[in-house]
C-alpha cells in the first residue's frame, strides 16, 4: 500500500531486543484537510536509518504493509494488535500546475452510455 502526507514527527530508534530494533514516525495524512489524520508507522531492522534522510515537515510517500497479530495475556484474555510496517519512504511527487490554472488533471469524461441524473428527475414511477 502507498500513502502520501507530511512527515509530522520522527522518533528515536528503539532497541527492543538483542536482535530487533525499530523506529516510529508519524505521517499527517490529509484526505480531508479539515480533519487531518496522524498515522503512526514503524520501520524495523536495517531500515531504521532511512528516516535520517528526511526532515519533519517534508511531503513524503510511504510504501507499507499492514501487520496484525494475536496476543494472549497471562490471564488468558485475547488481544489483537495492528502495526503499519513501512518498507520504503520517498519524497512525494507534486503535481505541476497547468497553464489553465486548474492545478491538476481534469476529471475524466464519463462514457457516452453513462446514466444522466437529470433523466431520472422527470420519472414518477419510483416505489416510494
Amino acid at each position: 500500500m502507498t500513502i502520501q502526507g507530511k512527515l509530522f514527527k520522527k522518533f528515536d530508534t528503539q532497541q527492543v531486543s538483542d536482535r530487533f530494533k525499530k523506529r516510529e514516525f508519524v505521517l499527517e495524512y490529509a484526505d480531508n484537510p479539515m480533519y487531518p489524520q496522524f498515522v503512526l508507522f514503524q520501520m524495523t531492522q536495517d531500515r531504521v536509518s532511512v528516516l535520517d534522510a528526511f526532515v519533519e515537515g517534508a511531503m513524503v510517500e510511504v510504501d507499507f504493509n499492514i501487520r496484525g497479530r494475536e496476543w494472549i495475556s497471562p490471564q488468558g484474555e485475547k488481544k489483537y494488535f495492528n502495526s503499519l510496517e513501512a518498507w520504503r519512504i520517498n519524497v512525494a511527487q507534486t503535481v505541476q500546475p497547468t497553464d489553465q490554472g486548474g492545478g491538476s488533471e481534469p476529471l475524466p469524461t464519463p462514457p457516452p452510455d453513462a446514466l444522466n441524473v437529470t433523466d431520472l428527475e422527470d420519472s414518477d414511477d419510483l416505489p416510494f
